[in-house]
């Protein structure tokens, strides 16, 4: 039974092909620093630093959550440590951040 398997391994070998080396990394691309990209969080944050803030009905069409998910984002930032301003004009309730506790 060893020989046998002995045999198999030695014709194995033999027919054996070399191994693929990992290619290169493509330097130039390497160089070039890739654009960061903007998650929908980063998009709440530049909407809701505006001067005049922003409306839940505004923050839904920009990032496509309901309305629901979008304001369980607005407590997700406040538990992060960001100060959201929620005023009510007109009967319109808009969000902003605080100038103090904006990090």
């Amino acid at each position: 039974m060893t020989n046998s398997t002995e045999a198999n391994a030695d014709a194995k070998q033999g027919t054996k092909r070399p191994r693929k080396m990992a290619r290169e990394p493509n330097q130039q691309a390497a160089d070039q620093a890739l654009p960061a990209r903007q998650t929908k969080t980063d998009l709440v944050l530049d909407l809701l630093r505006r001067p005049e803030g922003v409306t839940i009905d505004q923050l839904v069409a920009a990032t496509g959550w309901l309305p629901h998910t979008t304001r369980a984002a607005l407590t997700g930032l406040k538990k992060k440590g960001r100060t959201i301003v929620s005023e009510k004009s007109d009967g319109i309730r808009s969000y902003r951040i605080d100038g103090v506790g904006a990090a």
